[in-house]
């Protein structure tokens, strides 16, 4: 397993992590969750990604009870959770100092563990002034609960403000953000990011590389049982992922690069995920253990992905950002 930096801090990260959106707590087994934390960690994956929204908390109350049978020294992995979507009432919601306190208390006792290594506003509040967020994740660092912080999804502007209010008050800064990143979605990593890597030093810890499974090719030839999109509750995923019939002929052409080359439309698209410099981690997703053996082989097809081939990927796309020197 390879580790890299978190942007500018000293925390290593591994190269491939395991998330639990959709999967722990609601669509598989708490035993399958088990199986792939233990296997992911085997592997040398020592990031776990989680949040307090992911099946209502359930999902954090799962990785909990793992990390906690499993008992591995706290020293050798790395858990996070994120605040934002916590309930419907005044106050459940949002990145006010009430919530996101109150947010961590509870992640806390879900996971678990005595701090998280990692706390992300989940999404930008624009109700509640980005200097009392900045200052409320400072007082939980300060207070040993958490030992950095982040954002995700959040726009350059927004995180440079929150950089501001914690370099005029000596606060401690967010040193991460969680956006999505894959062939289909580059503008915010490969552009609008572009300054705030350079200034602030930013670390990225990015999801949906493999675009919802868009980019397995297990979609082209129709919607398989056992897929993501065939929940019932994923209707309005599988709406927004397959209506467009431009975006599917991209993809049957990345596939049969992909097959040129030797390798799976899955590998080709983790490891061009994992050449972009910015990403300190490629979060997996994975409902099976055989889909998690096969994400952690993507290292294979690395060799494969010459500048020729990553231009051409870049062809058949046809959405590379123009970037701005600085």
């Amino acid at each position: 397993m390879e580790y890299r930096r978190l942007g500018r801090t000293g925390l290593q990260v591994s190269a491939l992590s395991l998330g639990s959106w959709v999967t722990f707590g609601s669509q598989i087994g708490d035993d399958i969750s088990e199986s792939l934390m233990i296997r992911a960690y085997e592997a040398g994956i020592n990031f776990f990604d989680n949040a307090e929204t992911y099946a209502s908390g359930q999902s954090e109350t799962v990785m909990g009870n793992i990390l906690k049978k499993q008992n591995w020294d706290r020293s050798t992995y790395l858990v996070s959770s994120k605040v934002y979507w916590g309930g419907q009432l005044p106050n459940q919601k949002g990145l006010m100092r009430k919530h996101v306190v109150e947010a961590c208390h509870a992640a806390l006792r879900r996971l678990q563990v005595d701090y998280l290594d990692l706390f992300y506003c989940h999404r930008p509040d624009i109700h509640t002034p980005i200097e009392e967020t900045v200052r409320t994740m400072h007082n939980l660092i300060q207070q040993g609960k958490v030992l950095y912080w982040g954002t995700s999804e959040w726009t350059a502007q927004q995180i440079t403000e929150a950089h501001y209010w914690a370099e005029r008050y000596g606060l401690i800064g967010p040193v991460v953000e969680q956006p999505q990143y894959n062939m289909l979605e580059r503008t915010k990593v490969e552009l609008d990011y572009l300054p705030v890597y350079k200034t602030f030093g930013l670390g990225t810890t990015i999801w949906s590389p493999l675009a919802s499974g868009l980019l397995t090719g297990k979609y082209l030839s129709g919607i398989p049982a056992d897929s993501r999109l065939a929940q019932s509750n994923m209707s309005w995923l599988k709406d927004r992922t397959l209506s467009d019939t431009a975006r599917m002929d991209k993809i049957k052409q990345l596939d049969a690069l992909a097959k040129e080359l030797g390798v799976s439309l899955t590998h080709l698209s983790l490891c061009w995920c994992l050449k972009n410099p910015n990403v300190s981690s490629v979060i997996l997703g994975a409902s099976k253990i055989s889909q998690l053996e096969d994400n952690l082989k993507c290292y294979d097809a690395m060799p494969k992905l010459t500048a020729d081939v990553m231009a051409r990927v870049d062809a058949i796309l046809g959405n590379k950002p123009v970037q701005i020197e600085y």
